[in-house]
């Protein structure tokens, strides 16, 4: 499945543009992950392709900042921030806003999770979250809801579209943990089932 170019480095070329949900591209389970490079909070570049490998990651997109569910959202996935990273997994939430607003987010929350702004939308698009349509004849785009879970190797593991935010990070720990379990079980049952 074509997504989008990407040059060597894994920075995102232009995206194609989307005019209705129905063009939005569907990434699935078991598809490598497009790569991208977008700046965080602190304006600092957070490349996927460098974290792949040692970490998993959580790439969780939200419509905006400071709303009562992305922020409850955004809380909960600090509050496990610890559980997390000993599971050796990255949590990164996406949205459109620029990094200034990220900032203030994550300052007036105390938020630990990475947010980075996709302001034109590029990787938004790249993950098929990206929507437009018409509302009272003008044109609205938005952010649907959605949480992709990567694991080391860059393969989509989890992909959930319109999720609730309210014990939403809980159920991606215990998918992440489940994600460890099975590559340490998979040796062990590989090689007892010789019988």
């Amino acid at each position: 499945m074509h997504v989008s170019p990407q040059h060597a480095s894994g920075r995102v070329l232009k995206a194609a543009r989307l005019e209705s949900p129905a063009e939005a591209v569907a990434l699935s389970e078991g598809q490598s992950v497009p790569l991208f490079s977008l700046p965080d909070a602190d304006m600092e570049m957070f490349d996927l392709a460098s974290v792949l490998g040692s970490h998993h990651v959580v790439l969780y997109f939200y419509p905006r900042d400071n709303t009562p569910a992305c922020t409850r959202q955004a809380i909960d996935f600090s509050d496990h921030d610890a559980d997390f990273a000993k599971e050796k997994c990255i949590v990164v939430g996406i949205s459109p806003d620029d990094c200034l607003t990220h900032a203030e987010f994550r300052d007036q929350h105390g938020l630990s999770v990475e947010l980075l702004a996709d302001e034109d939308g590029d990787v938004c698009k790249l993950f098929g979250v990206w929507l437009s349509g018409q509302v009272e004849g003008v044109t609205k785009r938005s952010v649907r809801r959605s949480t992709f879970i990567i694991s080391r190797d860059g393969v989509l593991r989890h992909v959930m579209h319109d999720v609730n935010p309210r014990g939403h990070a809980a159920e991606v720990f215990q998918l992440v943990k489940q994600l460890n379990s099975r590559n340490v079980n998979g040796n062990h049952q590989k090689h007892g089932r010789h019988a």
